[in-house]
């Protein structure tokens, strides 16, 4: 006997795109952009603030002692780790919709508050940053599991990794807004106050107003999330979860209706009858959920923390390995607003050349050649570029090695956004039941956090421990492993999520039971 599917549900599944579903990826993906932005223009700032308040009189720049550095970086992502578990979770008790505008309304708060500080004193400053930015990350992490959750229960069959991976890849524009926004407001500030290079003149090269660069760098985040609140709130709660979890059939199909155009019935006695014949009721710590989605949990989780690992140590740590090279001329060559501009030029281009196209290839190609082979293949080349870059690193340190050094650290951007970092975020979304869904992707994004948290706070140590090569060495190998636990994670391309989840196999059962 065929599984009958409930009417609402199949509709999505089968509906044509149309234009709802590009309101979805646009509402969804504003979170997501702000995110990119948030967590990366942090990077473009730092060596600012260390001008500003860690100039010490020295012949050197001004720089962030290393335990303030670190908490910088890795605040955000503490904040985002913990948002992603308690929204994630939130997502499937309150429902998707209730919980969105929440996140979405701390991330602008917390945006435009990290601009502002209390006290002029260094440890005032840095403080006040890092409780706002560890807020800032705990409306963020919310946004993972609730974005992707909606767009994956609002998308059709044949189109769903595309449209998931759609709202990913405005993480892409965020990066490039955030290098963007620095370029302008560094631009504006240098022709109005032009300072002398550092060696020129020490004090000098920092000008007072260089305080407001930063600030205003960091603020420009909440525009973005304040422009899409009004659209958040107006979007209706995802049948999925009104079917499923709410069991509200009448609900589910009205507000379908209205987004669809078309007549849908309610079938209340279908999600009924669901409920009395029990079996897929289990709970996360059930041993029904670890016997089917155990393995499923446990490589989700763990690809995504390994990816982590070496792309957050890439992205965070950009600036140094270009100065290393030479990219970036040596800081006391500039003044202060000098260097944002520098640094943001420099991550800007390898954003515009390699981060965006590996998105949109992802989105291009994710419902043709699949979730699984494209996250193989990421892994794969992200081990090879990595290995590349690391065994001759000394050749690609001298004069005029400098370009093929960048081609191929841009490379491992490209492979790992054509790859591993999209469909990581895309495959937790299709492959558990509706009422654990939010909550599932929460743990594997929040996995995927300590990675980041790892790479962020280790590969600090690690440089100054072991050196650039031997680290680039040790991210060869986390990608080597990344490549291994891929194989836990099953394939969800053309299939509908209640198939990929085992909600169809109850329904079927209830079907044979009443022929």
């Amino acid at each position: 006997m065929a599984k009958e599917q409930l009417q609402v549900l199949n509709a999505l599944d089968v509906a044509k795109t149309q234009w709802y579903h590009f309101t979805a990826i646009v509402i969804a993906g504003m979170g997501f952009f702000t995110d990119a932005y948030d967590l990366f223009c942090i990077s473009l700032v730092t060596k600012l603030l260390g001008r500003l308040y860690y100039y010490d009189g020295s012949d050197k720049p001004g720089s962030l002692p290393s335990n303030v550095a670190s908490a910088i970086n890795g605040v955000a992502f503490s904040g985002t780790l913990a948002g992603q578990l308690f929204f994630g979770w939130l997502g499937d008790k309150m429902g998707r919709k209730r919980v969105y505008g929440m996140t979405l309304m701390l991330m602008v708060i917390c945006s435009l508050a990290s601009g502002l500080s209390f006290g002029k004193e260094p440890k005032s400053v840095m403080a006040t940053l890092c409780f706002f930015r560890f807020w800032l990350g705990f409306g963020i992490g919310g946004d993972y599991p609730l974005s992707a959750t909606i767009m994956s229960e609002y998308a059709n069959k044949k189109t769903r990794g595309a449209f998931i991976a759609a709202v990913f890849a405005m993480q892409g524009f965020g990066i490039l807004a955030g290098g963007m926004i620095a370029i302008i407001v560094s631009s504006i500030f240098k022709g109005l106050h032009p300072a002398p290079a550092f060696e020129f003149d020490h004090v000098g090269s920092t000008v007072p107003q260089a305080d407001y660069v930063w600030r205003l760098i960091l603020m420009f985040g909440a525009l973005p999330a304040l422009a899409t609140y009004y659209w958040r709130m107006k979007m209706p709660e995802t049948a999925r979860y009104t079917a499923l979890v709410a069991k509200n059939a009448k609900q589910a199909a009205s507000d379908m209706s209205k987004v669809l155009e078309v007549e849908i019935e309610a079938e209340q006695e279908k999600i009924e009858q669901q409920e009395a014949a029990a079996g897929n009721d289990f709970g996360l710590f059930s041993k029904e959920f670890v016997r089917r989605h155990g393995l499923h949990l446990v490589g989700t989780a763990t690809t995504w923390f390994l990816l982590d690992i070496a792309y957050y140590s890439q992205n965070l740590f950009q600036k140094d390995i270009f100065t290393a090279i030479g990219w970036i001329p040596p800081a006391k060559t500039m003044n202060a607003i000098e260097e944002v501009y520098k640094i943001a030029r420099a991550q800007t281009l390898i954003a515009l050349c390699s981060t965006v196209p590996g998105y949109w290839f992802t989105v291009g190609l994710i419902d043709r050649i699949g979730r699984f082979s494209i996250q193989l293949m990421g892994f794969f080349f992200m081990t090879v570029f990595m290995f590349a870059l690391a065994i001759p690193y000394h050749h690609w340190t001298l004069k005029g090695n400098q370009i093929g050094f960048v081609a191929m650290y841009s490379l491992t951007f490209f492979f790992a956004n054509f790859g591993p970092n999209a469909t990581t975020f895309v495959v937790p979304a299709e492959i558990f039941p509706a009422r654990l869904r939010s909550t599932c992707h929460g743990i594997s994004a929040a996995a995927g956090k300590a990675g980041a948290m790892v790479g962020a706070f280790g590969f600090v140590y690690a440089e100054k421990g072991i050196g650039v090569r031997n680290t680039l060495i040790i991210l060869g190998v986390v990608n080597l492993c990344g490549f291994l636990f891929t194989f836990l994670v099953p394939e969800s391309k053309g299939k509908s999520l209640e198939e990929m989840s085992g909600e169809a196999e109850v329904q079927q059962n209830e079907d044979n039971s009443v022929v």
